[in-house]
């Protein structure tokens, strides 16, 4: 079975996990004092009450207050997540996971086992066990492949667990408490679409700090980077689509909105990072280029500042992570100025053949054409190129300081070096290429330098979760095929009768595989003495289970039955009874629910026990009219039919 990372192991970051769950325990026990002093608060009318009540409530939201910035200061942690490569990477954020409470579904479970399907439910303990541990591991996943498959296995086993257990109209009973990742406020339902999709934003988590923990000063750290970061955004983005209601804030649309933009972000820095690596020193279009990667580097954190400050993200987010980004924005500009200045300053003039390509590289570059000659007389030029750069270093120098003047703001960003170090050598860059091209006797006034137009060669993608590259097997499939056997069918108790074969055979049309159904029953017949119904479905022949057996197998073990008959086992659903009855019951039974959090599921049904389907929840239940199973109780419709 799968292994979770050992919890206690204790490297830097299972410490932090400790110290986070530590906290989340902590805010937990403030947050049901604080509930509790409301509530006496809002009851009593004694003046002197009313005043004790109200000093302790403000002593318990100082407390809290504390606790959060306590669990801050650990979410911008980032150093633990980072590689241990002598290069200097600037840090990147990831993010930590969501912690949860240990579930003991043991009698729940048997008690549904045994309410529900009416088998022995003690036969069910090593299942449900299995199912346990598998959660018990889930929740401490190592940061690479191995943890990443075991979020994905639990979340397939997930969508096993809600068709077994899970009717439509009533809950396990069971709460599914989580933690909030950034503030450690906890929360808790009885919808399994929490735990999912809780589970989903831990999958998100876990690839931000794979992506956060490369080593990007070479290609091969680079690419996983951009492909975590990618794999990052596109589970955020999926259960931003696919889930709403969330209890947590961490969960909340906008909250989702903001990571998928902070994601793609990540993205587009290291897709700047390996255009660096990759680009030729002292190429002009390659130098243009790189200015572009940066301004787009620039533009993208922009947007991710603008949507961090907004009125439902600004308390919840960060300090730390809001001034990164924009210390991040600012410092891109200040970079994009910078490599224009050099295009303009350090490339060799153009030759004759040369030109046009770069006239027509350098008419896109700025946003808004730069004062002076034409262009083509500036690239010819040296003295035009050089007031030209001198702007762009001017530009640059005002934009690194901007960076270095936010950062100090933050007292958590001060602490951390790495970004000091990539954000004072910058500065320091700039300033020595400004002094090397600074003539004394330049008496012009240096102008405004245009903006750089951003454009990548790489835009990011957001990679949607491929829940199929996870093959699970149900862990309950022994209580038989999912077309029948599922929380939302109900059937009558099993009922046991003896069959004689007559001369003309068992009186009965079959049909289908695993069960097999009792498609129709001639009048008259040794099964219509026997009391066999059209509709029932055969569970076993003889004491040997049939839930699974294919038709051949089914007919195969009939036939052999001698003289004295066949002792048959079949169950009958509620509301198939009757001509066809089962076909309707097939086609339109798929209903969203978006309002408690339900997901609208179209799920395709099982006929296979290691077929791995998945869940598509969704907000919108529009199409739940249209939406028919696809794999409806009886494959093969017709053609397998045939008369016994």
């Amino acid at each position: 079975s799968q292994q979770g990372c050992d919890p206690f192991a204790q490297t830097q970051r299972s410490k932090l996990q400790h110290r986070r769950a530590r906290i989340n325990q902590q805010i937990n026990k403030e947050m049901r004092m604080r509930a509790g002093a409301e509530n006496l608060f809002r009851a009593t009318s004694n003046h002197k009450v009313k005043e004790t009540v109200a000093l302790e409530l403000s002593y318990v939201n100082s407390n809290l207050q504390l606790l959060k910035e306590e669990l801050e200061e650990l979410n911008s942690s980032v150093d633990v997540y980072q590689n241990d490569s002598e290069s200097i990477s600037v840090p990147m954020i990831p993010l930590g996971l969501k912690e949860t409470k240990e579930l003991d579904l043991l009698v729940p479970l048997k008690d549904f086992i045994r309410e529900h399907y009416g088998e022995e439910s003690v036969l069910f303990e090593k299942e449900i066990k299995e199912f346990m541990e598998l959660r018990q591991a889930m929740r401490t996943p190592s940061r690479n492949e191995a943890g990443l498959e075991l979020l994905m296995e639990y979340y397939n086993q997930l969508y096993f667990l809600d068709s077994r257990f899970f009717p439509p109209t009533k809950t396990l009973g069971v709460f599914f408490h989580w933690y909030d990742s950034l503030t450690g406020v906890p929360s808790h339902q009885r919808a399994l679409a929490f735990e999912k999709g809780s589970v989903l934003f831990n999958l998100g988590a876990l690839h931000t700090q794979i992506g956060a923990r490369q080593d990007r000063a070479a290609l091969p750290g680079l690419n996983q980077a951009i492909d975590a970061f990618q794999r990052a955004a596109g589970a955020f983005n999926y259960l931003k689509e696919n889930f709403s209601n969330a209890p947590s804030l961490d969960m909340s649309a906008a909250s989702l909105n903001m990571l998928v933009r902070l994601m793609v972000a990540q993205v587009q820095e290291c897709v700047f990072e390996k255009v660096t690596l990759l680009c030729a020193q002292n190429d002009f279009l390659a130098r243009l280029q790189l200015a572009q990667e940066a301004a787009r580097v620039e533009d993208v954190y922009s947007l991710v500042h603008q949507t961090m400050t907004q009125p439902h993200v600004k308390d919840y987010v960060p300090f730390s992570w809001t001034t990164m980004v924009h210390v991040k924005s600012e410092h891109f500009k200040a970079l994009s100025h910078y490599f224009a200045a050099i295009a303009l300053c350090d490339c060799p003039v153009a030759s004759e053949s040369e030109l046009p390509e770069q006239e027509k590289a350098f008419m896109q570059f700025h946003v808004t054409m730069p004062e002076g000659p034409s262009l083509r007389a500036l690239l010819q030029d040296p003295e035009e190129r050089r007031k030209l750069g001198k702007a762009h270093l001017k530009k640059a120098i005002m934009k690194h300081e901007e960076a270095m003047r936010i950062h100090g703001l933050c007292k958590i960003l001060r602490k951390m070096d790495i970004l000091q170090e990539v954000l004072s050598f910058a500065h320091k860059r700039s300033l020595s290429k400004y002094s090397e091209i600074d003539h004394e006797e330049d008496f012009f006034e240096t102008g405004d330098a245009p903006d750089i137009h951003p454009k990548t060669h790489q835009k990011p993608e957001i990679k949607s979760p491929n829940f199929s590259q996870v093959k699970v097997t149900d862990l309950f499939h022994r209580l038989g095929p999912l077309s029948v056997f599922s929380a939302k069918n109900k059937w009558y108790p099993a009922r046991r009768v003896h069959l004689r074969r007559g001369e003309n055979g068992f009186g009965f049309t079959l049909r289908g595989d695993s069960p097999v159904l009792i498609a129709g029953v001639i009048p008259g017949g040794c099964a219509a003495e026997a009391g066999l119904k059209e509709g029932d479905y055969i569970i076993s022949v003889n004491g040997k289970d049939c839930r699974w057996s294919k038709h051949a197998e089914v007919v195969q073990l009939l036939k052999s039955t001698g003289e004295e008959g066949a002792e048959i086992g079949v169950v009958t659903l509620q509301g198939s009874e009757g001509p066809r009855a089962a076909d309707k019951k097939a086609s339109g039974m798929s209903s969203g629910m978006p309002k408690s959090n339900k997901e609208n599921s179209r799920k395709s049904l099982m006929n296979s026990k290691s077929a791995s389907t998945l869940l598509v929840w969704s907000k919108k239940s529009k199409r739940s009219k249209k939406s028919t199973y696809s794999g409806v109780p009886f494959t093969a419709v017709g053609d397998n039919e045939a008369m016994y």
